[in-house]
């Protein structure tokens, strides 16, 4: 009988702070694992078991833009001072196009050929139930609504 062990953490969407200090912890207890899963990426049905071949990360960023030496009232020194919000624009722009989303050279890479065969038939089989399911306000449009191959890529 092989020997299981769950780890589960409840912090989701948070960036999981707790979760490598919670397996330092515990890593007598856990041990080396043979494998590990993940089971957080959702199904597109009941019907049959889904497994994610890949999931996105999180970046979470701690960021200080200073210029001024000293707190200056804006209205005095609006048009003197650079404007830091203008300046933290500019650097996570250098990350991805704030109107395309799409990420710098270097943060790309090649799709491999069976992922893309991989989003054609999950595109086939969910077809706009990809996103319908995601209530919108009015006049919004999801990402690459109109190539759900490329929406499931960029999922």
């Amino acid at each position: 009988m092989p020997r299981i062990c769950f780890v589960m953490e409840a912090e989701e969407e948070s960036g999981s702070p707790n979760l490598i200090p919670l397996l330092e912890l515990a890593k007598d207890t856990i041990g080396t694992p043979d494998v590990c899963m993940c089971m957080d990426s959702g199904a597109f049905d009941y019907n049959r078991l889904w497994v994610t071949s890949s999931l996105r990360g999180i970046c979470i960023l701690d960021m200080t833009v200073q210029v001024g030496s000293a707190g200056y009232h804006s209205g005095e020194v609006g048009g003197i001072v650079p404007e830091t919000f203008r300046i933290v624009r500019q650097l996570l722009d250098r990350l991805d196009d704030s109107k395309t989303g799409i990420p710098c050279k270097d943060l790309m890479i090649e799709v491999p050929e069976w992922k893309r065969d991989e989003a054609k038939k999950m595109a086939e089989l969910s077809g706009k139930g990809m996103y319908e399911k995601y209530a919108v306000v009015d006049g919004a449009k999801y990402v690459s609504q109109d190539d759900l191959v490329e929406m499931y890529l960029g999922n």
